[in-house]
């Protein structure tokens, strides 16, 4: 197991390098700069002289494989720099958006998780039956409904109920509160979020679970253990429930990844200050430090996530590990 775990862990420094070169480069192919759109960007005369001194500033007139020697090593390092629209440290300006998207990751995924895997089990287990039929249509109308929109519906849900039923409108607090700091604010703020999103990532997992165990259940090993005389409650829980969790685990693995920079419509809707709310600024401003830091940032936990995965399958099917 341990020559497993260094071997995937071996896996992960080529692929963050692969994706260091793809964004460094791919970014500067963009046409215009941070420097430009600073200056010119309001559509005034901007001297040349400055737009070079801007870029000088900023390491832009560089080399460019000393800026990649830069980026790569900054990163490995921790060091991420400043960003070149506002000039404070990459680390702060992330720090202030990771944990708010890391929570909501967390939550929504969570709430996929109670959510899919119960409801996939007994549409599986009930298969053709009203219960299937109602898990079907609850699952597909979570496919069909966009987060954002439910997120929408959410809010305009609690500011109606809560003035007929307490005589005043609520709404989730605006400001981001640390839960170590008021775990009640900090709830009410971002359980909704969570909610409208996990829903939505739920019903592609609901499917999934019920796809992956109506197999298993098909399998020569199922019918041998009911032959046997086993339990159906052992054999569903014991035999067929763990071997079809293979294909849930990689869509809830990837799924978590996405929510850490993939949500920017739904913050929007409830006015959180996430990841992917400060990715849209930082190319709008063509800032190559900050875009470059936060798709690392994203790669990193896509490759971490894959590790963890990996690491469930190994514990979900102990031939994995000697392969």
């Amino acid at each position: 197991m341990y020559k497993y775990i260094l071997k995937r862990i071996f896996l992960m420094v080529p692929t963050l390098i692969g994706a260091a070169v793809l964004v460094f480069f791919l970014l500067r192919l963009i046409p215009g700069d941070v420097c430009e759109l600073r200056l010119a960007g309001t559509g005034l005369y901007a001297d040349p002289a400055d737009i070079l001194l801007c870029r000088q500033k900023l390491g832009l007139e560089d080399p460019i494989l000393v800026q990649f020697y830069d980026f790569v090593v900054g990163f490995f390092i921790l060091d991420l720099g400043d960003s070149m629209w506002t000039g404070k440290p990459i680390t702060f300006e992330i720090g202030l958006r990771f944990q708010l998207s890391l929570q909501v990751a967390f939550m929504a995924t969570f709430v996929a998780v109670i959510i899919s895997i119960p409801l996939g089990a007994i549409s599986a287990i009930k298969q053709d039956t009203w219960i299937d039929y109602v898990v079907r249509a609850f699952s597909i109308f979570g496919i069909a409904i966009p987060s954002f929109w439910l997120g929408i519906m959410i809010i305009l849900g609690l500011l109606i109920y809560t003035q007929i039923w307490f005589g005043e409108p609520w709404m989730p607090p605006i400001w981001y509160v640390s839960p170590f700091e008021d775990p009640i604010s900090n709830m009410s703020q971002l359980i909704w979020p969570s909610v409208a999103t996990g829903y939505r990532y739920s019903a592609v997992a609901t499917r999934m679970t019920r796809s992956a165990l109506l197999e298993v259940l098909r399998e020569d090993y199922i019918r041998t253990a009911r032959a046997k005389g086993l339990m159906e409650k052992i054999i569903i829980n014991r035999h067929a429930l763990k071997n079809s969790l293979l294909p849930v685990v990689t869509v809830i693995g990837i799924e978590f990844a996405f929510l850490m920079g993939g949500l920017v419509v739904t913050e929007q809707v409830f006015n959180l200050n996430g990841l992917g709310k400060l990715f849209v600024e930082s190319v709008l401003n063509n800032d190559y430090s900050m875009t470059q830091a936060l798709v690392m940032i994203v790669v990193a936990v896509f490759v971490f996530t894959n590790f963890v995965v990996d690491l469930f399958y190994a514990w979900l099917d102990p031939r994995i590990r000697y392969a």
